[in-house]
C-alpha cells in the first residue's frame, strides 16, 4: 500500500535523515520527496510518499517521536492511480 505522508519538521540539521531512517526501519520504502522551507515560519513542509505492508498509523506514532518532527498526518494513496501515474 502506498502513503503519502505531510510533515512538518523544525529546519534543523540531519531532520530529514532522521526521517527517512525511521521510515525504512519500521519496514517503508520511500518512493518519492518533496516539499521546502516555508516561507512565514521557516519550517520544512515535506511530501514523503512511502510502499509498505505495515500499518501507516504505526509509522505515523513513531515519526512522532522524532525530536525534529512537529507534526504528521497521513494519506492513503489508491494503487490503481499510482500505477496510471
Amino acid at each position: 500500500m502506498r502513503y503519502r505522508l505531510d510533515l512538518v519538521l523544525k529546519p534543523v540539521e540531519g531532520a530529514l535523515v532522521r526521517v527517512i531512517g525511521m521510515t525504512e526501519r519500521r519496514g517503508f520504502a520511500p518512493r518519492a520527496i518533496q516539499g521546502g522551507a516555508d516561507a512565514v515560519d521557516g519550517r520544512w513542509r515535506l511530501q514523503l510518499v512511502v510502499e509498505g505492508s505495515r500499518p501507516a498509523e504505526t509509522l505515523r506514532r513513531q515519526l512522532l517521536k522524532v525530536y525534529d518532527c512537529e507534526s504528521v498526518a497521513i494519506v492513503a494513496l489508491d494503487d490503481a492511480a499510482q500505477a496510471a501515474a
